[in-house]
């Protein structure tokens, strides 16, 4: 059970309560902040000073005041009509990070919310109850309003939800896990819609599969070092030390480690390797320390107040501001989505680079010309690589203005999301070629002779996809196998090392 309190939520807890479906509890101390910025705002809302969202009306709506016995109908309106989301519905796994990071936000205590609400947030998500929310529609400035508007209609007992794998109203959801429809009080549907946690959470998705992609990439630069019978001054703490870049420390010691007793390095011949090997402590280790600040970032958005107006309980002020703007978000996710696409570029000069290894057949075909070998694997990587070029651009520095121009500035912070788990997903499969190019050349070279560590990687993928075959075969089919290996983590649990506890790093 974790314990939520608004303020100390991190990757690792939110792992668990996403994937391993951990129950989670608010802390005590937050329902009584809760139940603080409630009775403030409700004082407020009595006085009958307009407060925006509370008495008036939305965007550029908000000069329109809006009665004492119409402002619980207000909200219920407005998830009505903010539900203007299309597309496919999000996964599962982001449904249930958008729900954690909305209840650990309402639990810092300024939202004006009931604790009952928060009650319902909690039993949503620890009873699996999933509601259905397009993924597109998000301009990512006054929140996620259109995805996070799908979402509350759950509450309300309207809009759709999934309840062990069986798609319900949402009444019906509701009634399954034994919870009847909210009645909505002054900005209730405000509070739940006003947010990053659309952006939040699929950037944090994106942000665990850039984790694992760089461990990956670690894995296949060690496996082409020793087929193209690489060098290992390049790795010699000495040279990092003097550029001690953390993540470039980093990568350079575990790609060492994973060699150490390799008797397949240095046989070709060269004084210096090319740049996609000699270089890869500095291009992997530059999404090392990129990944760390993004981590930072989900973090620091995971434990904030991002919905408007705020409520502030010591002081009995209704402050309306922009802390649902992702601006920060967007920058940080679009710094994601291209360190993430440059691991991709890597590994794709590494499998060209060992389909004309000296020594080995061309294409490492079995007989060059009748057969083509791996050939069509490297077109398929620079497919993935260019499409990873055209997402990569940024969304982030564009903006269309909305509600009539009131709102003037969006971030697109939840495109930035989108497109950095576009680009971990071609990535992934650039690696799964890569494990496959990497794994033929050396079991050409000789396995005996090859590092412990790569040793047991090596036969890992042997046993997924077969030898390296005499006649070519269709390679769709191996190249999915290694991506499925890939998201399992199965190759780093024999490399020696493990994964760590966030099963991603």
């Amino acid at each position: 059970m974790i314990e939520l309190d608004g303020s100390s939520l991190t990757v690792e807890l939110a792992r668990r309560v996403v994937f391993d479906g951990e129950p989670v509890r608010p802390a005590p101390a937050a329902l009584e902040r809760v139940q603080a910025s409630y009775e403030v705002l409700a004082r407020a809302a009595a006085s009958g000073r307009p407060i925006y969202g509370v008495n008036t009306g939305f965007g550029k709506l908000s000069d329109r005041l809006i009665p004492p016995e119409e402002q619980g109908a207000l909200q219920e309106n407005l998830l009505r009509s903010h539900a203007a989301g299309v597309g496919e519905p999000l996964p599962e796994e982001a449904v249930r990070a958008v729900l954690l990071f909305r209840l650990n936000a309402l639990l810092k205590g300024y939202s004006g919310v009931r604790p009952k609400l928060i009650g319902h947030l909690v039993e949503l998500l620890n009873r699996g109850v999933c509601p259905r929310v397009p993924a597109k529609g998000s301009v990512g400035a006054s929140g996620d309003l259109a995805p996070l508007a799908h979402l509350a209609l759950v509450l309300i007992g309207e809009g759709e939800a999934t309840v062990e794998g069986e798609r319900l109203p949402g009444r019906e959801a509701l009634r399954r896990v034994g919870l009847e429809p909210l009645k909505l009080e002054p900005k209730e549907g405000l509070a739940l819609i006003n947010g990053t946690q659309v952006s939040l959470a699929e950037g944090f998705l994106a942000y665990l599969r850039a984790e694992r992609i760089l461990r990956h990439a670690e894995l296949l630069t060690a496996l082409a070092l020793e087929g193209w019978g690489g060098r290992l001054e390049p790795l010699d703490p000495k040279l990092h030390e003097v550029r001690p870049h953390p993540g470039q420390r980093e990568v350079a010691a575990r790609i060492l480690e994973l060699l150490r007793g390799s008797r397949l390095l240095g046989r070709a011949g060269e004084v210096q390797d090319p740049y996609s090997l000699r270089c890869a402590p500095q291009i992997l280790g530059a999404t090392r320390d990129a990944l760390e600040f993004v981590r930072g970032k989900l973090e620091l958005e995971m434990n904030s107040a991002t919905d408007n107006p705020l409520v502030f309980p010591e002081t009995g002020e209704v402050l309306s501001g922009g802390n649902f703007h992702g601006q920060p978000l967007a920058l940080a996710l679009e710094l994601l989505g291209q360190a993430t696409a440059e691991v991709g570029s890597l590994a794709e000069r590494q499998i060209n680079l060992l389909l004309s290894a000296p020594g080995l057949p061309e294409f490492l075909a079995a007989r060059p010309g009748l057969t083509s070998g791996l050939m069509l694997a490297q077109y398929t990587a620079a497919a993935l690589v260019s499409e990873n070029k055209v997402l990569a651009h940024p969304a982030a520095v564009d903006s269309i203005p909305t509600s009539a121009g009131k709102e003037d500035h969006n971030s697109l912070s939840s495109l930035a999301a989108q497109k950095a788990q576009k680009i971990a997903a071609n990535v992934e499969y650039i690696l799964a070629i890569g494990l496959l190019v990497a794994a033929w050349a050396v079991e050409l070279r000789g396995p005996a002779a090859m590092a412990p560590a790569t040793r047991r990687i090596y036969e890992r993928i042997r046993e997924a996809v077969g030898p390296r075959p005499e006649q070519d075969q269709p390679l769709t089919p191996k190249v999915e196998r290694l991506r499925e290996l890939i998201a399992e983590e199965a190759l780093l649990d024999v490399d020696g090392r493990g994964s760590t506890e966030d099963g991603c790093r």
